[in-house]
Order: C-alpha cells, then sequence, then structure tokens
C-alpha cells in the first residue's frame, strides 16, 4: 500500500547523455500535459554535468544511482541488445521510498495526453508487450517503492537472473501472476504503444491511433539519433515528428550546451514546426504505410553514447532543416 502524506512521481532513468536527452522531452511532455505528480530521473555516472545541470532545471529530483549490469551475454545475445543489462539499474526505483507511490517511464518515451489516472492504479501494473503480450512491457508500470522489493529483486537476479537479460524478463519473473490474478492491472497497450507496431496492424491502429496517451519508442531507432524517421507520412513517423515537436518547442541544443525552455515557468519556445502534436495523431484513417529509412548506424551508434555533433551534421540548424523539409512535403 501506498504510504500517506508522501508525494508521488513520475520516474525515468537515464544511462547517458542521449537518453537523458530523451528524458528530457519526456518530462516536457508531462508538463505539457498537465501532470500534478512529481518528475524524478535517476542517473548513472555516465551522464556528463552539463546535462546533468538541464535535467536538475527540468525534473524535480535527479537521483545519482549505481549501475546494475546483469552481465548475462549470453541471454542479451539473443536479443541482439548487449546494452540491455544496464536496464537493471531501473530496479533503483523501488529504492525511491520519499514517494509513496511511482508511475515509471522509459526515456524513450512521450506522453501524448494526460496520464494521471495510472497514480489510481497498483502495483505492478502494465500493458502487454507487442512481441509476447503474456509479458508485460517494463516501458511504462506502476509501483509502490520498497527496500523488500529492492532486495528481492536483486536476489532473484542473482539466483537465477533474467530470461532477457534486461529487466523486462526479471520483472516478469518476480511479478509472475501479473497476466492471470487482476485483469485491473492489465495497462490497455494505448498507455505504452509501441510506435512501430503501427507497422504490424495497421487497421487497428487507424481505428484506435488517435486515442494513444503514451508512445514507447521501442528499439534501437530513437527519435534523437533518427530524425530522419520524422516521416508524417508514416504511422511510426508521426509520433516521431510529436517527439520533435516537443523537442523544438522545449529542449534547443546550442553547441555543446542546451537551452532549456520550461512551460511551468511561463517561458514561451516559438514551435519551429507549424504541425502540433494533436495534428499529427489525427486524421489516421488517412496515414499510408512508408518503408523505413535508411539507418545511419554510426552516427546512430554516437548518439546512443551521448557524442552528438552538434557542431556538426546534428546541428540544431541542420537538424530543424531536415524536419521543416519533411514537414514541407506533407
Amino acid at each position: 500500500m501506498a504510504s500517506a502524506g508522501k508525494p508521488t512521481a513520475w520516474v525515468t532513468l537515464a544511462t547517458t547523455d542521449g537518453y537523458a536527452l530523451g528524458a528530457l522531452v519526456l518530462a516536457h511532455s508531462l508538463r505539457r500535459a498537465a501532470t500534478v505528480h512529481q518528475l524524478v530521473i535517476m542517473i548513472t555516472p555516465g551522464v556528463t554535468q552539463p546535462m546533468r545541470d538541464q535535467l536538475a532545471g527540468t525534473f524535480d529530483d535527479v537521483i545519482t544511482v549505481d549501475v546494475l549490469d546483469s552481465g548475462d551475454a549470453a541471454h542479451l545475445a539473443l536479443l541482439a541488445r548487449p546494452e540491455l543489462g544496464v536496464t537493471l539499474t531501473k530496479l533503483h526505483c523501488w529504492t525511491l521510498t520519499q514517494y509513496s507511490k511511482c508511475v515509471f517511464l522509459d526515456a524513450d518515451c512521450l506522453v501524448i495526453t494526460n496520464c494521471d489516472e495510472l497514480f489510481e492504479r497498483e502495483e505492478l501494473s502494465a500493458a502487454p508487450d507487442v512481441g509476447w503480450p503474456d509479458c508485460f512491457n517494463s516501458g511504462v508500470f506502476v509501483l509502490v517503492p520498497n527496500p523488500d522489493t529492492f532486495s528481492a529483486l536483486i536476489q532473484l537476479a542473482a539466483e537465477t537472473g533474467s530470461f532477457d537479460g534486461g529487466d523486462q524478463g526479471l520483472l516478469n519473473t518476480y511479478f509472475s501472476d501479473w497476466g492471470t490474478r487482476d485483469i485491473s492491472r492489465h495497462l490497455p497497450f494505448l498507455y505504452n504503444m509501441t510506435a512501430s507496431a503501427a507497422y504490424t496492424y495497421l487497421p487497428a491502429f487507424r481505428r484506435f491511433g488517435k486515442d494513444v496517451k503514451i508512445v514507447h519508442f521501442l528499439g534501437q531507432q530513437k527519435p534523437w539519433s533518427s530524425p530522419e524517421a520524422a516521416d508524417p507520412g508514416s504511422p511510426a513517423g508521426r509520433f516521431h515528428c510529436a517527439w520533435w515537436d516537443v523537442y523544438h518547442q522545449y529542449v534547443r541544443p546550442a553547441g555543446q550546451q542546451f537551452i532549456v525552455s520550461d512551460p511551468d515557468r511561463g517561458q514561451q519556445a516559438t514551435p519551429a514546426v507549424e504541425t502540433t502534436t494533436s495534428e499529427l495523431v489525427s486524421g489516421l484513417s488517412q496515414v499510408q504505410v512508408a518503408p523505413p529509412s535508411v539507418d545511419e548506424s554510426a552516427r546512430r551508434a554516437a548518439w546512443e553514447q551521448g557524442s552528438m555533433d552538434f557542431m556538426g551534421k546534428d546541428s540544431f540548424d541542420n537538424v530543424l532543416s531536415k524536419i521543416n523539409q519533411t514537414m514541407s512535403k506533407k
């Protein structure tokens, strides 16, 4: 049970500057949706001091935590995603006992509309995973901080590991009755809509896409590493454009620094693109499927590691030019 008198909080995690950039956009999407709950980010030593300073200006609390790495190369190889081992660091959210209840969001999520009703849900509430619906996806879930739960999860990780090498496999093992115990703990997919899922079931996307509440950019193609994916003519591209819409309004890179405009503090930023988030997720019945853009793997890897070339190809002017060029083709 949640403790009375303590605040509640949205919680996210960043282990690199790249994911910290995503977290900044996530935070501003929450504020733009008028959440009444606090915003908390856990960071690891991989986040640089300049980025920490920017996070401190946006989040209510910035908490440094140790890296928990599964080190399970065999299981991680099944996903071809060895970097997911550090996602076990997410378990630290159960140590945040200064909060009575939390909703965890991966930093590669974007909130489209107010979701404060999630705090009325019980632990562990989550949405089905698009790849295996009998498991929940750990990108969005409701939890009650408790040091006993944290200790039990660490013990489970040490004794049995995780069947996918990351936090999702471990959490599904620990909360193994999620699929059968209480249907009220099954969040609708609209609270954790995988952006790429639009390609796999387009009729459902056309029918329900306008009601999406939280978008999850699952996989290697993140908005901050793939500005070329912001194509409003494709289903997933519309949500990439929504991410860039928040980015341009509230988070703007300038050289190696970030200029943050905080909507709660009354600072207004001129939108860099004319299309708003609400416009981007409307009219989905006319959406046409477009093939994914060609990857720029080396550049993307640099972004994932927090090494953005803000003075060169990834400068604000170049990114803005690309977005405006794409939007003009709409």
